[in-house]
């Protein structure tokens, strides 16, 4: 599995990484309306190019898109030394390392864009990916009561975060 900057071609394949990730019992935002369109994914992956506070980043494997990584700095100056943090594997594909291996790149993308702080949300009912984190360092620093509107209710995220080292050089 090689993980590389996603490419405006690899548009239709993530949206339908979304929509697979998405329709799983318990699954994180995806309304009925669903993900972006590919159109639409096609136009944001472009614009990335010219945006240096934010990008995404695929799990490859042998041409199958397996995974995504978003992140995206706030641009608050006061918060500008944090990014969110988004994730998804495909379920065919984990517990393979592949959640570990994003993780990894999204640790070096935030110590070259000297961001101090990755943030992201999770269901509490997510321990799969509760546990990735803790290993990988994040923190839980909350929880963010009745944050999201899911099927009609309004249910509480974990808002974890991991304080990223310097480099070593």
């Amino acid at each position: 599995v090689v993980i590389r900057p996603a490419r405006s071609e690899d548009a239709e394949t993530l949206v339908r990484l979304a929509t697979e990730v998405g329709r799983e019992e318990g699954a994180w935002l995806l309304t009925s309306a669903g993900w972006r369109s590919v159109g639409e994914e096609r136009r944001y992956l472009r614009a990335l190019k010219r945006y240096p506070d934010a990008a995404v980043y695929v799990a490859d494997d042998g041409g199958q898109l397996v995974g995504r990584l978003s992140l995206a700095r706030d641009p608050h100056p006061a918060s500008h030394h944090v990014a969110d943090l988004g994730l998804m594997v495909a379920v065919t594909h984990r517990g393979r390392g592949i959640g570990r291996l994003l993780l990894d790149q999204a640790a070096a993308w935030a110590r070259d864009a000297g961001v101090r702080k990755l943030e992201l949300h999770v269901f509490p009912w997510n321990e799969p990916a509760i546990r990735l984190y803790e290993r990988f360092g994040f923190e839980r620093e909350g929880v963010r009561r009745e944050h999201y509107r899911r099927d009609g209710a309004y249910v509480d995220a974990i808002l974890m975060a991991y304080r990223v080292p310097p480099s070593a050089s």
